[in-house]
């Protein structure tokens, strides 16, 4: 159901407010590149330093400025399952085309509680899901069976994948139905994911190079995986320098260098420090981004 390239959008600050204008012209900016879809309030969108109000009103800047040209995908994961359920109302309301949640983080929850806690949600909202597996930030790893038990739930459709482990994710694709989602989580993996047969991304790098994103993905699609894997090796140190401090802090910084935001971000991150940013600086003067 969500194939393709989707963009973790990041979200702009201005003044310690959310920068309205700049989020609508980032989405401009996504669709006119071709972007399959948008996903709002992510990690990449610092959703754990959002407000409630905030991350409501970002959910409904994004549906608003796409305007039904793409589909959005809204992050509404809590620890709290209630809370979850909460965001996740509010975005089937708002119009979100699904919502993608991540596993609870801090509380830890057996597979069990997994399992219950995702097929609460699916079952008092009736959107379109998206689960969100990513054990370095929640100390929570969803394991393939389990994956493949909330797949059968026909609101479970996907799952952005962060384990960082092919062996894993290769498990996952063969237990769970054709048709159930698994996308990248780390941008790194991304080809060897579509390899094994995975069906996209929920990116960071496509914030700067929807385009080039696009066209790895294409190639993977037509059958040319020389030409994906020379994309894949051009993108590379783009790859490495967005993630050389914890996301979003470089990639924010790298809008703020393309002159698309203010490079403002919320505590407790911090700016990127000055020898990151000039290895930015260089890596995007390299691949002609700046």
């Amino acid at each position: 159901m969500f194939e393709g390239i989707y963009t973790a959008l990041i979200t702009p600050f201005r003044d310690g407010k959310v920068d309205e204008a700049a989020l609508r012209a980032l989405v401009e900016r996504q669709i006119a590149a071709g972007i399959t879809g948008l996903v709002p309030c992510g990690s990449t969108g610092e959703s754990a330093t959002l407000s409630h109000d905030e991350h409501n009103a970002v959910i409904d800047i994004v549906i608003s400025a796409a305007d039904g040209r793409v589909p959005v995908i809204a992050g509404t994961g809590s620890n709290n399952t209630r809370e979850a359920v909460a965001l996740t109302q509010h975005a089937k309301e708002a119009g979100a085309t699904g919502a993608l949640l991540l596993s609870p983080y801090y509380n830890k929850p057996t597979q069990e509680g997994l399992v219950a806690h995702f097929e609460a949600i699916a079952d008092e909202t009736g959107l379109p899901l998206v689960l969100y597996n990513i054990p370095g930030r929640t100390a929570s790893n969803v394991l393939p069976e389990t994956i493949a038990r909330l797949a059968e739930h026909e609101c479970i459709v996907g799952v952005k994948e962060a384990c960082g482990d092919l062996d894993q994710i290769s498990q996952l694709i063969a237990l769970c139905p054709d048709d159930f989602c698994v996308v990248s989580g780390d941008d790194s993996l991304l080809l060897p994911l579509l390899s094994i047969g995975g069906k996209g991304s929920i990116a960071v790098t496509s914030n700067v190079a929807p385009k080039q994103m696009l066209d790895l993905y294409g190639a993977t699609q037509a059958g040319d995986f020389v030409r994906a894997r020379e994309i894949h090796y051009q993108l590379l140190p783009l790859f490495n320098a967005l993630f050389c401090e914890t996301n979003p802090i470089p990639v924010k910084a790298a809008l703020a260098l393309m002159g698309l935001v203010d490079d403002e971000i919320r505590l407790p991150l911090t700016t990127l420090t000055q020898p990151n940013r000039e290895r930015l600086q260089a890596v995007l003067k390299d691949v002609g981004i700046l």
